[in-house]
């Protein structure tokens, strides 16, 4: 394979690439980023590489929403976030690009919380020192190389489709030994490693022929969800430092948000659970657990599973629809367990949601942009609302 240094890459929108000489547009020396093919601003279809051509700052992002203001007496709109846990493709399950297709279908912009190993072959793997652990030591598995090689194209097609690409952290070291125990200067080491493996991917696995992930991840990455929903206070604290937006890492009721410091906490929420009574929380994971209490369960029942699945979703959206408006944030895993189902089921909740007027699917990005464009006191008073305004929306609004 070509080294990066000989050439530099270029393209943002198509998929293909021109070989240019180095120094019509490339990487700089010193890492930083390098002039545009064509000069002037940086545009998807004229990008200004970053470092080793890994990434590439294309200027805004494609297919953004302008946030709106709200009006008093306006009723909100059901704003939905469907978010993925890991963000890698798996060969045998073409799980990633799947919900690429269910997003432009319903018109469905997701976050991806991308692990960080996931870009990294197994090869490389020391280059990965988890806080505490030993040197190239992971929960989770390092992917194969045409694996990486797919995530990285996915990766790419998701941001010009207008999603959104967080993080997942890197190893998945969950419990007291894990990463419940991460001081802050922890998690800002593994968010450091997270963006490297972003950042010089091309480095690491030689794919020179593949074109750019079409973005600058140092302001591409603002939030993430840690672990297990775990170490989460210490996560934020570092999150807080670096300047992100969000956390999506603990749980809550239905309500809407508010910051915790200088972060939007987006957590995941207490929904009902159908057909069972009482409530769970959104994300599949806890679904599963609960229905089968592990992976590989009784496939005799896993057709109502699959339903409930769905419906409980649809139940939590329900709520918030017919209720006070908070946003609905869902959890996944592009996993399949218990035969897919829960792949199904979050499909079919999709399809079901898109039908109602008023939803509005967003990534957290999105969601966070329209929260920072309201009226302060109509978010408190949003907050305040445990159900629909008794006298309808038309005589609601923030407190004098």
């Amino acid at each position: 394979m070509t080294g990066f240094a000989a050439t530099a890459l270029a393209a943002c929108s198509d998929g293909k690439e021109e070989s240019k000489p180095s120094g019509s547009s490339g990487a700089s020396a010193d890492g930083t980023a390098s002039p545009t093919s064509k000069g002037g601003p940086p545009s998807v279809d004229n990008p200004r590489l970053i470092g080793d051509g890994s990434t590439a700052d294309c200027g805004p992002q494609p297919h953004q929403p302008k946030p709106e203001k709200l009006k008093p007496g306006q009723k909100p709109p059901q704003f939905v976030v469907i978010s993925w846990d890991g963000a890698g493709e798996n060969e045998n399950m073409p799980l990633f690009e799947r919900f690429l297709k269910v997003g432009k279908k319903y018109n469905c912009p997701q976050t991806w919380f991308l692990t960080g190993l996931f870009i990294l072959p197994h090869s490389k793997r020391m280059l990965y020192k988890g806080p505490g652990f030993q040197r190239g030591a992971s929960d989770v598995n390092f992917q194969k190389d045409n694996e990486v090689r797919r995530t990285i194209e996915l990766l790419r097609q998701a941001w010009l489709d207008g999603h959104e690409i967080g993080t997942h952290y890197n190893g998945h070291f969950c419990g007291p030994t894990g990463v419940e125990a991460w001081s802050e200067a922890d998690w800002l080491d593994e968010i450091k490693q997270a963006k490297e493996f972003v950042q010089k991917w091309k480095t690491n696995t030689g794919f020179t022929d593949l074109p750019p992930l079409p973005f600058d991840y140092e302001k591409e990455l603002i939030g993430g969800r840690t672990p297990c929903l775990q170490g989460a206070d210490n996560a934020r604290k570092a999150g807080m430092k670096l300047g992100w937006r969000y956390d999506t890492s603990k749980a809550n009721m239905q309500v809407w948000p508010r910051k915790d410091g200088s972060l939007w906490d987006l957590s995941l929420q207490s929904i009902p659970f159908a057909h069972k009574g009482g409530s769970i929380l959104s994300m599949d994971y806890n679904i599963m657990v609960n229905q089968s209490g592990g992976t590989n369960g009784d496939p005799a029942k896993r057709p109502f599973w699959r339903k409930q699945a769905a419906d409980t979703f649809v139940a939590g959206f329900d709520l918030a629809y017919d209720g006070n408006r908070a946003p609905l944030i869902i959890g996944n895993h592009l996993e399949g367990w218990n035969g897919g189902i829960y792949m199904d089921a979050v499909e079919d909740a999709i399809k079901r949601m898109a039908a109602k007027p008023d939803t509005k699917f967003v990534t957290f990005r999105q969601l966070c942009d329209w929260l920072d464009a309201q009226d302060p006191k109509m978010l408190e008073a949003l907050r305040g609302l445990s159900s629909a305004p008794a006298d309808g929306w038309e005589k609601f609004g923030p407190a004098a």
